[in-house]
């Protein structure tokens, strides 16, 4: 027998599909249950589109069996027309009974109204189920919501003595991968998932980045140089950011609905992201060839979220909240 729990990692297994379409809006599966079976699923495929609520009810073979069915989502059902039309009317118009979510919504124009509408049609609603799991699944929509900012992702490579550059004293203009294949594919994915990508001018200057996700099909990030002394002028194909402070380019961003940042810069920006404490995730990318003199590597105290194993080189992720 199937419960609540079960059928909404359903709905968070569906939500994940849409990582990297759906910004800036939240990642929503919809699973709709009758009788104990599942009679509809969906989820949400790209900004401007259906929610999940929409597609996982249009989508049902037997739409008969949608009332009286429950039907769960991992965010609170909208309320009101944005660009498209209100799943909780949808919702209250196929007579489901009941109606099980995971977050309630923070955005002002959804936040309880939903609830409100459902409940006011006879429909039991149910909340909270796996919050914290569904947390952190949108934790980018959760962060750019609450705290006014995008999520901001650090990421570096270093070598088995802990470096993350060459010496450029010897060699100013070289580039050298740290790691290995299968983890320079595995960055180009990880770019289609976030909105920008960052580095700083030294960083650019030095390697010259495309910064695009040429080993990975999917959406292509806004690219960004951090250009606080006004080295580099315009830059072809980047936005440069010149803010006085990191905390003045993070609301920047924020106004323009930049949901989600990943930082690939250099040693001195990185270092600066984090003595302000201004980051949410740290991807660490170890490689097994040693550099013997160059830049180190940021140095971390703390213990790793989790570790995953590429071919002799390792992934390491921490989350500044849990």
């Amino acid at each position: 027998m199937y419960t609540d729990q079960d059928y909404m990692r359903r709905c968070l297994q569906l939500a994940r599909n849409g990582l990297g379409y759906v910004r800036p809006n939240p990642m929503v599966g919809c699973v709709v249950v009758s009788d104990g079976e599942v009679v509809a699923e969906g989820f949400h495929r790209q900004h401007g589109g259906y929610h999940a609520e929409r597609n996982a009810i249009l989508d049902c073979r037997c739409p008969e069996r949608i009332e009286g069915s429950t039907l769960y989502v991992n965010l609170e059902p909208c309320s009101h027309q944005g660009l498209t039309p209100p799943c909780a009317d949808l919702i209250v118009e196929r007579k489901v009974r009941r109606v099980v979510v995971c977050n309630d919504d923070p955005n002002p124009q959804v936040s309880g109204r939903g609830y409100e509408k459902l409940r006011s049609a006879g429909i039991e609603v149910v909340t909270h189920v796996l919050e914290q799991e569904g947390r952190f699944l949108n934790r980018r929509f959760f962060t750019f919501m609450e705290q006014r900012r995008p999520y901001i992702i650090l990421k570096w490579a270093e070598t088995a003595d802990g470096l993350m550059d060459i010496d450029r004293g010897s060699d100013p203009q070289g580039s050298y991968w740290i790691t290995n294949p299968l983890l320079k594919q595995l960055s180009h994915r990880w770019r289609t998932e976030e909105a920008a990508i960052l580095v700083g001018s030294e960083t650019y200057l030095n390697d010259r980045p495309q910064l695009t996700a040429r080993l990975w099909h999917g959406n292509q990030p806004l690219r960004l140089v951090y250009d606080r002394r006004g080295r580099l002028g315009e830059v072809d194909g980047f936005t440069v950011l010149q803010q006085p402070t990191l905390s003045e380019a993070m609301e920047w961003l924020y106004q323009q609905k930049v949901q989600s940042l990943i930082v690939e810069g250099g040693r001195h920006l990185l270092d600066a992201f984090l003595a302000e404490g201004l980051w949410d995730e740290i991807r660490r990318l170890r490689g097994d060839q040693c550099f013997g003199k160059g830049m180190p590597a940021p140095s971390l105290t703390m213990t790793p979220d989790r570790t995953e194993t590429f071919d002799n080189n390792q992934v390491e992720c921490y989350y500044h909240v849990r």
